[in-house]
């Protein structure tokens, strides 16, 4: 078993990768193979809602985001971290996530997912929030730690600090283990995902 971890942080070895690499350890540690893949630092398109993904699974915009589509049709379960800016997660990480969830949303759906965020000081609940909504929306279960998923400081040094958000991540990376073990085990004694059904309304009739 595998989980993709993304980092939406601007800098690759910052608060967001301390995060990360303390829920890696900890799924490691149970036998889960883990990839942190960082989004780097350079400009993203957004989405810009041209249906071409309907049309061949695929961001018509061909960059990382159809990386990590593929790469999630190989993974079992996911982690996604990210600073916070203004009380809001990355727009590099939103972008990613808006692009990766309409043109590969199958890819995600009913496989554990997590978010992670590190602030200086206040916002994580928020940005928390907003990340959390994209597993919701798309039949994944939501893996929990004993605490909401934040780390704080404004430095790795200042995270390696926060005992208790390291404690956080760490249950978070056990509690996804678990999770993901017994997912294995129900699909291996023939206990198949539901299959949801979809009724689109709008709210002008």
């Amino acid at each position: 078993m595998k989980v993709l971890l993304l980092n939406g942080s601007s800098h690759e070895k910052g608060c967001t990768d301390a995060a990360l690499q303390e829920v890696s350890r900890a799924l490691n540690e149970e036998g889960i193979d883990t990839e942190i893949l960082f989004l780097g630092n350079a400009g993203i398109p957004d989405c810009i809602a041209c249906g071409g993904c309907r049309e061949t699974g695929e961001c018509v915009f061909h960059d990382i985001v159809n990386e990590i589509v593929h790469k999630a049709k190989e993974s079992d379960g996911f982690v996604f971290g990210s600073p916070v800016y203004y009380a809001h997660p990355s727009a590099r990480l939103l972008t990613v996530l808006d692009r990766a969830f309409y043109s590969g949303g199958a890819n995600f759906a009913f496989k554990p997912a997590a978010a992670v965020c590190s602030a200086r000081r206040a916002g994580n609940t928020a940005s928390f929030d907003v990340i959390n909504k994209y597993f919701t929306i798309n039949s994944m279960p939501v893996v929990s730690s004993n605490y909401w998923n934040h780390v704080h400081g404004n430095t790795p040094q200042e995270v390696a600090q926060d005992k208790e958000g390291l404690m956080t991540m760490y249950n978070l990376g056990k509690n996804m283990a678990w999770l993901l073990k017994c997912i294995r085990l129900g699909q291996e004694n023939g206990l198949p995902h539901p299959v949801n059904q979809k009724i689109a309304t709008n709210f002008i009739r």
